[in-house]
């Protein structure tokens, strides 16, 4: 239960980092620009095109994953081992 508290420390803290990198105008020069992914994805589609588990949560007799690449962030629900559903947070 102690892990509660520091993921949701470790997601606010992610936002307001985030947040303060979205007062730019633009891509900064030597960056290449970021396409958003699709809203709906699975936790393997995610996993392959480079995303990072950032925090697991239990959720009664399933887990909450939340997975970050850059600006981009998505939340997913794991159902089984080998079934899953993600959404978009941003």
């Amino acid at each position: 239960m102690q892990r509660l508290p520091f993921a949701v420390a470790l997601l606010l803290a992610a936002s307001g980092v985030s947040a303060q990198e979205a007062d730019t105008l633009g891509t900064p020069l030597g960056h290449k620009e970021v396409t958003p992914p699709a809203a709906q994805a699975s936790m393997g589609e995610l996993l392959s095109k480079g995303y990072q588990i950032k925090a697991a949560i239990p959720n009664g007799s399933k887990f909450v994953v939340f997975m970050q690449k850059d600006q981009s962030a998505y939340a997913c629900e794991m159902q089984s081992l080998t079934a899953s559903r993600c959404g978009t947070l941003n």
